[in-house]
């Protein structure tokens, strides 16, 4: 499923949330966020992608930094402890959520 511009801001908060838990579990990057993202059924490029990731950055959830692959320099993200915590908060929201979508 490629997000249509109309559906976009309805799936962001849901992509960040995905690009959240991933950044919890281990170092994540652009290209193998991608790709987990696409495994999900969203399939984004990077312009739509790196302004989630920056955002989350700057909102202090997430803390970068370079490393190097095979003689490139790859910008690696890793949740703050900030952002552990408010993945925490978000888990409960979206199982009242998931609740009154599915069960009822």
């Amino acid at each position: 499923m490629t997000i249509a511009s109309h559906d976009q801001g309805l799936y962001s908060g849901l992509i960040r949330l995905h690009i959240l838990h991933h950044a919890c579990q281990e170092p994540i990057f652009g290209l193998g966020m991608m790709e987990e993202l696409a495994r999900h059924g969203y399939r984004m490029s990077p312009g739509t992608l790196y302004p989630l990731v920056h955002g989350l950055e700057k909102k202090g959830l997430l803390r970068s930094r370079p490393q190097q692959v095979k003689g490139r320099t790859r910008r690696v993200y890793v949740a703050t402890p900030a952002g552990r915590k408010a993945l925490q908060a978000a888990k409960v929201k979206v199982r009242e959520l998931f609740g009154e979508l599915f069960e009822g």
